[in-house]
């Protein structure tokens, strides 16, 4: 395992040298602000950690070799968002197992990563947490530095792996140094982009681009709805998501005008998304969404967690749900 990141973090280094030429082949002008996300649509090797994450090291490399500013990776990674048999004895505590800690060695070998490669990486994984684990995404900067540490909100409680897992507390933003400039990032993971509040709470927390992990298929009705979220909120959107046979590929993201800036196939692959953050911060000084024309004072029903009995339901653990427990 030490050899194999130590192969890495070499590739990091020499990939990096020989990436200062090509930046003057842009041509959308030298005082223009790109910055390029690498969508990690990449094939697990079921709930094995280890190659796991070699793997995301190796993806990360050929991120770099293109030039991404950031390096995104699917929903909780680590364990390839492999799910236990709820009815087989023992099989959720084995994979409360699989959870790592922040400063737990195979995490922080991306922050060392992060820096050799002069990229930010968005490392998703099992996070140990009390008294359940989370589903979370650390974005380290290009120095190796943790923006922020972001536990999925709206966990996926009618599956019997989320019910049984710590939802976090809220929504993490945070000022990303890049080569272009600083950016602040927002995050939202896989559900959280299907409730509208998500995306609303982070373009109120000054987002300008959010990174959203994933781990479903993505239909049409999905992608449309991811595409708005951007249009409403006037920032960009970038989301990475698992090939077939897990789930169907189409990692997308989208500019603040909901204009798609790449679309994956179904296959394994690295995609990438070159967001015009000049124009995302025009459109955001300019729109009449977001936040220009809102009326909070009428919103009060928003924050009741009081259900009508059509919206009661099971939870993947065969308990009724509770919002307010959540």
């Amino acid at each position: 395992m030490k050899t194999e990141w130590s192969i890495n973090l070499l590739c990091a280094i020499s990939c990096k040298a020989c990436l200062i030429l090509p930046m003057v082949f842009f041509t959308v002008g030298a005082d223009a602000f790109i910055l390029k996300v690498a969508l990690l649509q990449m094939q697990p090797d079921e709930n094995n950690v280890t190659e796991n994450l070699k793997k995301a090291g190796e993806f990360c490399c050929r991120a770099a070799e293109r030039d991404a500013d950031i390096a995104l990776m699917p929903e909780m990674w680590s364990i390839g968002y492999t799910r236990f048999d709820p009815e087989k004895p023992g099989a959720r505590e084995e994979f409360y197992k699989d959870a790592l800690a922040l400063q737990d060695e195979a995490v922080q070998r991306f922050a060392m990563l992060a820096r050799a490669l002069d990229m930010a990486i968005g490392l998703t994984y099992l996070e140990q947490f009390e008294p359940a684990p989370r589903n979370t995404l650390t974005l380290f900067d290009r120095h190796g530095e943790v923006v922020f540490t972001y536990a999925k909100v709206h966990t996926s409680d009618f599956k019997p792996m989320e019910a049984s897992m710590t939802p976090g507390e809220g929504f993490s933003t945070g000022v990303l140094d890049t080569r272009g400039g600083p950016v602040r990032v927002g995050a939202m993971i896989c559900f959280d982009s299907e409730h509208p509040e998500s995306a609303r709470i982070l373009m109120l927390q000054g987002a300008e681009l959010v990174l959203t992990p994933n781990a479903c298929r993505l239909d049409t009705m999905r992608l449309d709805q991811f595409k708005v979220r951007a249009w409403e909120n006037a920032m960009g959107v970038a989301m990475a998501n698992y090939p077939a046979p897990v789930c169907n590929g189409c990692s997308t993201a989208y500019d603040a005008n909901g204009t798609c800036l790449v679309i994956a196939d179904e296959k394994e692959g690295l995609f990438m998304a070159s967001f015009d953050m000049d124009a995302i911060r025009e459109r955001r000084l300019k729109t009449i969404h977001g936040n220009a024309y809102r009326r909070p004072h009428r919103y009060g029903p928003l924050l009741h967690s009081e259900q009508d009995d059509i919206w009661q339901r099971i939870d993947g653990n065969g308990q009724p749900y509770k919002p307010s427990t959540r």
